[in-house]
Order: structure tokens, then sequence, then C-alpha cells
């Protein structure tokens, strides 16, 4: 096994600590594009959680999912918490699957995002409006969830591009050993 040099020890913990500030900046500017606006607009909270939950450990995933959660709650204007638990929960799950079945793929994000976003849309739509039986409730979910949920997803390609980006300079490369190349599984 390879010992790390103090070095590449300093150089690991920078790019880390860099990589995870720019994670939170990218989560905090898209913070400030829902909350500034028209209401029609995308949730970005949703694949920006779901983003870092693709290359991160469950723990750090579900941090994350509730940060965004409660912060999705806060732009919103929702109960606080509601959110917090639902992105928390698909966080994990998310970081789950891209650590055991899945590969770390556009497409696999874009599909997790699309039912994710679409999940809490719909229970948004739900608890929000179905449930207390307004009138032309179905026109709510035609002009305004399937619209927020359309643009979610429109926007979860340019949250994918910051993030690889944000990956490719600053995430820590591994190094093989001959040991460990050699080693079959």
């Amino acid at each position: 096994m390879r010992i790390k040099t103090t070095r590449e020890q300093r150089i690991l913990y920078i790019k880390t600590v860099a990589r995870w500030v720019m994670y939170y900046i990218i989560i905090l500017a898209s913070f400030v594009i829902m909350t500034s606006g028209t209401w029609l607009k995308p949730v970005l909270l949703v694949p920006a959680a779901l983003c870092v939950s693709l290359g991160s450990g469950q723990y750090s995933s579900a941090v994350t999912g509730a940060v965004c959660g409660f912060l999705t709650d806060i732009a919103c204007g929702r109960l606080f918490g509601y959110n917090a638990v639902l992105l928390t929960f698909f966080c994990v799950i998310s970081s789950l699957l891209f650590e055991l079945y899945l590969r770390r793929k556009f497409i696999n994000y874009f599909l997790i995002t699309a039912a994710v976003s679409f999940i809490q849309c719909g229970l948004d739509y739900k608890f929000y409006y179905q449930m207390w039986k307004y009138e032309h409730v179905s026109r709510i979910f035609s002009r305004y969830t399937l619209r927020i949920w359309i643009y979610t997803m429109i926007s979860s390609v340019f949250v994918y591009i910051l993030y690889k980006i944000t990956d490719r300079f600053l995430m820590p490369k591994t190094h093989l050993t001959i040991e460990e190349a050699i080693k079959t599984n």
C-alpha cells in the first residue's frame, strides 16, 4: 500500500474543502435564484442536492439534503421541515443507488432527478391544493405544477454541468498501487 506524503495529504485536504465550499456556493446561488422573480421558477435545490449525492457518501448526502430541503421550505413558503425530510430521504437513497448499482452518468442522474422532482411536486400539489378541494384544482396542476417540474428538469442540466466542472478540477484523484491494480476481485 502506498503511503501518502504530507504534501499529498495537504493537497487532498485543500481540494476537498474547496470542493465542498463550491458545492455550497452553488446551493446558495440556487436558493437566491429560487427566491427571486415570479412564481413560476424551477426548484433548483432538488437537482443541486441530488448532484451532491451523486458522488458523496450517505452522511454528507443526508446533511446536504436536509440543508437544501430547509432552504426549499423557506423559498417556497412551506411547512418548515417538510421538504427537508423528503430531500434527506431521497438523497440518501440516490447516494446508495449510485454507490451500489448505478454508474455516475448523466442519464442516471437525469432520471433520478426527474423521479424525485416529480414526487416532490406531486406531494406538494396533493398536500397544499388537492387535499383542501380548491376550485379548479386540476388547473393548478396543469398550469403550475407541471410547468415547475419541466423547468426544474431543464435547469437540472445546467446544475449538473456546474457540478461536473467543480468535480473535474477539485476532486482528489486516487492513485492505485501495483498491488491494487493487479488484485482482481
